[in-house]
């Protein structure tokens, strides 16, 4: 019975996850290891050329200095970057090259990957 709950609550979790969102993880997750491995920071400036868009046009991700900022590409509401902020603060929770989820004054979320 346990085991039918679990691979229940995995499924559902699987279904619920839309492929937008698995890939603004995955680009994401790739911004906070090449912050690890490959670049001390993006600069300044210098991150716009590492700018990427999901492939459906929902997200862009942008590297700035050790923060790495997402916007929506689409007028959405508050509630909707609350949402996009809880799932990435979610999937980061237990990441220590991660210090911090969070809306910006921008209106953009924001990933604080400072040390």
């Amino acid at each position: 019975m346990k085991k039918i709950l679990i691979c229940l609550i995995s499924l559902i979790f699987v279904i619920g996850c839309s492929s937008s969102k698995r890939e603004l993880f995955k680009e994401t997750d790739a911004f906070v290891k090449s912050l690890e491995t490959t670049y001390q920071s993006y600069g300044l400036l210098g991150g716009s050329k590492h700018s990427v868009t999901t492939s459906d046009g929902i997200y862009t991700i942008t590297p700035i200095g050790r923060l790495i900022n997402v916007k929506i590409q689409k007028y959405v509401s508050n509630d909707v970057y609350e949402k996009v902020r809880k799932d990435l603060e979610r999937h980061y929770k237990n990441d220590r090259r991660v210090r911090q989820v969070y809306i910006c004054g921008g209106g953009t979320v924001m990933i604080d990957c400072r040390n």
